[in-house]
């Protein structure tokens, strides 16, 4: 089976079978079963992990852009996107212009309501994901994930400071964890800026 559309997965099971000794896991590598189910257990492992801790500390570490991100870490660790450089300030850059926006339209103590949307969160929501783009692009660093956090910010859903500050931790974490596992595997993730040469 070709490997084509399997992004690093093929690369990633053969380098835990190598180091694991799992010789038939060495020879599936590319098996469309066997790379799903490298992808579930890495993401369930990394999610788990950070819905412990909010459970445990009661805080937000856990929100849907991490999916995406999670996605992109197990799957094509060696793009450009998946870099922690791209990942933690592509967060970032959506967390800075989420906020600003809230202040712009006088959003910050408004609760979200999602199914009454006013001109206000209209213009929170069209500016911090225009800038979020935007910015991502200007200052290299693209992680198509930090356009849904720019949205959970300037629609309220995180809001508060120390809210956004804990998203940014469970940025750091999720990368950290994807750091480990993606080295254990083999692959040549990188410790903050992409590898040369991939897209």
């Amino acid at each position: 089976m070709s490997t084509s559309g399997f992004g690093d997965l093929p690369a990633a099971v053969h380098g835990l079978g190598t180091r694991f000794g799992l010789q038939s896991l060495q020879r599936r590598h590319n098996s469309r079963a066997v790379l799903g189910t490298y992808v579930l257990i890495n993401s369930a492992i990394t999610i788990a992990i950070l819905s412990a801790v909010a459970m445990l500390t009661k805080q937000p570490f856990i929100f849907p852009s991490l999916g995406p991100t999670a996605f992109l870490l197990f799957f094509a660790a060696t793009n450009v996107q998946a870099a922690p450089r791209s990942a933690f300030f592509g967060h970032l850059i959506g967390v800075i212009a989420g906020y600003a926006s809230l202040v712009v339209f006088g959003l910050t103590t408004t609760p979200p309501d999602l199914e009454d949307v006013t001109w206000d969160r209209v213009g929170a929501a069209t500016m911090s994901l225009c800038l979020t783009l935007a910015f991502m692009i200007w200052l290299g660093v693209p992680h198509a994930p930090a356009g849904a956090t720019t949205l959970i910010v300037s629609l309220g859903l995180l809001r508060t400071p120390e809210q956004l500050a804990i998203l940014m931790v469970a940025v750091v974490l999720l990368i950290g964890q994807g750091f480990v596992i993606n080295r254990l595997a083999g692959l040549p993730y990188p410790a903050w800026a992409p590898v040369k040469g991939n897209p």
